[in-house]
């Protein structure tokens, strides 16, 4: 894609000030989340006796506000669209309902590992992917709990969720603050080629991972910059030379040496 002046256009684009990205999917526009996690408040109260008022309706109103505004034509939720493992609960089951019946548009999620009662009690509503991924267009989507098929590494870009990933910020008086943050980078080649002998060679031109921030603001998150943090089989060795951003857009620099 090109903007008026003939530039290229990035297939993935952060939506400034939001953990969600349009992307060019080929023919449509997508918007795309990670980790929605529907009915995460009685999941807490569940596994871990925290009492936490549901904020079902802001995080639907959230999103809806987010399709208005880009005008997608398709949500694409990578992943832990749900929140109770294997199954889904009384609160969960009435989320994804009312959110369902809301969107307005087509549904794409890529199997998480919080996800699969959901595509049992929703699965004539959305589309749902295996574990490994799809592709779509030239952008792959993937969770990230599992290895992503090679379909999904031959797109140019992959888009993964599963890593909540999160920053520690300082300011100079010894004081902090933890802030939401974007991972992007080229793929590594060897992790993915060690895993999969037939995987053909990118060349010098890799195909670049952005790791989603999540979108449920009650779900943790991985330190990106606290050694031995990561979920995902393939990170951070699979992102060798990536680079932190704010949702406001704020590069950051290396993730790791934040």
């Amino acid at each position: 894609m090109a903007d008026a002046d003939g530039d290229a256009q990035p297939l993935v684009e952060p939506v400034p000030g939001a953990p969600a990205a349009t992307a060019d999917l080929g023919g449509e526009t997508g918007l795309l989340i990670a980790d929605y996690h529907a009915g995460i408040e009685a999941g807490l109260r569940y596994e871990r006796g925290v009492e936490l008022d549901s904020a079902a309706d802001e995080r639907r109103e959230r999103l809806l506000s987010l399709l208005a505004r880009t005008g997608a034509d398709r949500l694409v939720v990578l992943g832990d669209l749900g929140h109770r493992i294997g199954s889904t609960g009384d609160a969960e089951r009435a989320e994804l309902a009312a959110l369902l019946d809301a969107v307005g548009v087509p549904v794409t999620l890529a199997l998480g590992n919080h996800d699969p009662g959901v595509a049992e009690a929703f699965g004539d509503r959305l589309r749902v992917t295996d574990a490994a991924g799809a592709r779509l267009g030239d952008v792959g989507i993937v969770h990230g709990h599992t290895w992503p098929a090679p379909d999904v590494l031959a797109a140019d870009v992959v888009c993964t969720g599963h890593e909540h990933p999160r920053v520690k910020l300082s300011d100079e008086v010894g004081g902090g603050r933890a802030e939401k943050a974007w991972l992007r980078g080229p793929l590594a080649y060897g992790p993915f080629a060690d895993r999969n002998a037939d995987l053909p060679d990118w060349g010098e031109e890799p195909p670049e991972l952005v790791v989603f921030p999540a979108f449920n603001d009650r779900s943790g998150g991985t330190w990106v910059n606290v050694e031995g943090q990561f979920l995902a089989p393939y990170l951070p060795d699979g992102l060798a030379s990536g680079e932190a951003y704010l949702l406001d857009g704020t590069r950051l620099g290396d993730y790791r040496r934040v």
